[in-house]
């Protein structure tokens, strides 16, 4: 693939490598440090002029990660939900009562945080509140509104839309078939989940009306918004495959926008913060930076032993930081 490429631009120079030792399950940034999240233990800090540093957050296997700006959720098969701040202060939030996996987290407004054990989803507020739903099944994915205190748990046949502070019972959005993570749209008109088979599934809020997404060659294992909304990049091919929302009624009766072809499946995207531009990582190890309205790659990382895991960027888009299953890492500095 990298002889395909070979006249691609490229910023592989621009690298600054980065030393793990573990799988990075996911990277998220504290203003422009970021930071690498391993599937075993510990959180790691990597800016620019210090050596990393490494943070023990659970005393096991990391197995769910969310962020905001002011601190990164995980959860453990220590039954453990854990927040890590911006100058690495760990903080235990919840301790499951029966030592169940946190497989799922989510971090929400004023600092709210969800996380799920078996078939319940719970919410924790800044102030110390916690909630508790009973969910029909065992949870597949936690997303909160954009807008609004309001949670999605999407489970086998469907998904609920759960206020924690009513006491109405939640909304039920049903489709047959097991659902595996959820995401709303920026602007909170749509949820869509990634189901066990290769295919998204999504609802529009307002009505219930249904969207199938399909055409997948594997299941969709990573998700995200464009700047402004108006397109959702996805995993799951051996290309990348973009749905369009810029209409009312989202990608209803629309085709796929697909771009950078490969002869690997994508592993992970992520979507540039204020451009048209998605970073897209690929279980060979390439990593891509394409345009979204022509097309145009820039190579980020060529093909490597692992696949590419973890890919996010700063808030402003200036820096790109990437890890993958045998803990290569590194940062991008596109200023």
């Amino acid at each position: 693939m990298s002889e395909i490429r070979a006249e691609t631009a490229s910023v592989v120079d621009r690298i600054r490598p980065i030393a793990l030792g573990g799988a990075v399950v996911a990277v998220h940034f504290f203003a422009d440090t970021p930071v690498f999240v391993l599937a075993e233990e510990t959180v790691v800090f990597a800016p620019a002029a210090d050596d990393p540093r490494v943070i023990s957050a659970h005393s096991g296997a990391i197995l769910a990660t969310a962020a905001d700006e002011d601190r990164i959720v995980t959860g453990g098969d220590d039954g453990k939900v854990v927040t890590t701040d911006t100058k690495g202060a760990t903080s235990v939030i919840a301790t499951d009562a029966k030592r169940r996996w946190i497989d799922r987290v989510a971090a929400g407004p004023d600092g709210a945080v969800a996380w799920s054990a078996g078939k319940q989803a719970f919410v924790h507020t800044r102030k110390g509140e916690e909630r508790v739903c009973d969910v029909p099944s065992t949870v597949g994915g936690l997303a909160f509104a954009p807008k609004g205190f309001r949670l999605a748990v999407a489970h086998y046949n469907g998904a609920l839309l759960w206020f924690p502070n009513a006491q109405a019972a939640p909304e039920r959005l049903e489709w047959k078939g097991s659902h595996l993570a959820a995401t709303f749209s920026p602007d909170g008109r749509f949820l869509v989940t990634a189901m066990q088979e290769p295919t998204l599934h999504g609802w529009r809020i307002v009505d219930g009306k249904h969207m199938r997404m399909s055409g997948y060659a594997a299941k969709v294992r990573s998700m995200d918004w464009s700047a402004g909304g108006r397109w959702l990049a996805t995993s799951g091919s051996d290309q990348l495959i973009l749905w369009p929302f810029q209409a009312k009624d989202g990608p209803m009766g629309k085709a796929p926008q697909l771009l950078a072809p490969a002869g690997q499946k994508v592993a992970t995207v992520a979507c540039h913060p204020k451009q048209d531009v998605v970073a897209v990582g690929y279980e060979d190890g390439l990593l891509l930076l394409v345009r979204i309205e022509d097309g145009a790659e820039i190579i980020g990382k060529r093909p490597g032993a692992a696949a590419v895991s973890a890919i996010a960027w700063n808030s402003t888009g200036s820096m790109l930081a990437f890890g993958c299953e045998d803990g290569e890492a590194g940062v991008i500095d596109l200023a």
